[in-house]
């Protein structure tokens, strides 16, 4: 099951977001930050915050009463949404959870938001993932942005980051 994450997930929806992205729990799994970044990947006033924003939704995946798997969808505008924050449980990672929160995060977008295009960005020096996702129909912009290198509430990087922009048509 798939729903929209609300402030009572917000203690389980931290926990499973962090243990995808951050530490030893982390290397479970192969879309990992564990060694690009130190620190948070995000705290329970931010996911609160996204919450309870009428233009953001996290999606949050259920295997009975389990949060395994979360994305967030953002509306940017003029038919642009932006997917970000896919997590999925290490131990569940490589089963097409991802692929589903993906498709999960595009109707969404298309529904809520009426979107025609999906944008995302990911740290340039994953590549293995960035691969992933052009696998699944997003493509490089050829834009790049800035890492917030100095907010602690993003990561401490350990080498010098920056993202990469994909996007996509929606059907």
């Amino acid at each position: 099951m798939i729903r929209p994450a609300t402030p009572i997930d917000i203690p389980e929806l931290h926990v499973l977001v962090e243990s995808a992205f951050r530490g030893d729990s982390a290397r479970g799994g192969w879309t990992h930050e564990a060694d690009l970044l130190d620190g948070q990947r995000t705290d329970p006033a931010a996911l609160a915050e996204a919450i309870g924003d009428p233009d953001r939704s996290i999606l949050l995946a259920f295997d009975g009463d389990s949060a395994i798997a979360c994305d967030e969808v953002k509306r940017l505008g003029t038919g642009r949404s932006a997917l970000g924050l896919l997590s999925v449980r290490p131990d569940r990672q490589a089963t097409g959870l991802g692929r589903r929160l993906v498709a999960a995060a595009e109707h969404h977008a298309r529904t809520c938001h009426d979107a025609t295009r999906m944008e995302m960005t990911v740290i340039a020096a994953r590549g293995e993932l960035i691969a992933w996702y052009e696998r699944q129909g997003y493509v490089r912009t050829g834009e790049t942005r800035p890492f917030p290198m100095d907010d602690p509430r993003f990561g401490l990087p350990r080498v010098p980051l920056s993202f990469v922009v994909l996007d996509r048509a929606l059907a």
